[in-house]
């Protein structure tokens, strides 16, 4: 079903990019909204890796391409969530919606060390997840 394929992996790196980027956004704001220093540190710390994540794939595209990745700077709209709750059920399914995208970069990127780096931030994102989780259980 899934074969290594130069051309399709791109544009699933740009969304990767610009995923990771809307991501950082977002969690500042829940940092910013977060009512203890324990949800701030761990949504903190999520936010770093989606940085992180950023530059890893704006790395294996250029490596592929020998060209910068252009950015959106609109990306999607910003909505405030009504509740501090809400944002962190969003922060869930968001982390699971970037698990299946990246899931089909794994599978379409050349070259093992890209696998390798792809393989990282499905794991961080899966870990992501269940500290989302966390936060939301914690927070109810």
């Amino acid at each position: 079903m899934y074969q290594t394929n130069l051309q399709a992996v791109l544009p699933l790196l740009q969304r990767a990019v610009q995923g990771e980027r809307n991501d950082e956004l977002f969690y500042d704001y829940l940092i910013q909204n977060a009512p203890s220093n324990q949800d701030r540190e761990i949504i903190t710390s999520i936010r770093d890796d989606e940085r992180r994540h950023r530059q890893m794939f704006r790395h294996m595209y250029y490596a592929l391409t020998g060209q910068q990745i252009t950015e959106s700077t609109t990306g999607e709209p910003f909505n405030i969530p009504p509740s501090y709750l809400a944002g962190l059920e969003k922060a869930i399914f968001g982390e699971l919606s970037a698990v299946e995208l990246y899931r089909k970069i794994y599978f379409t990127i050349p070259y093992t060390v890209f696998k390798n780096m792809v393989f990282e931030i499905l794991t961080d994102e899966l870990k992501h997840a269940s500290k989302y989780n966390f936060l939301y259980a914690k927070n109810k």
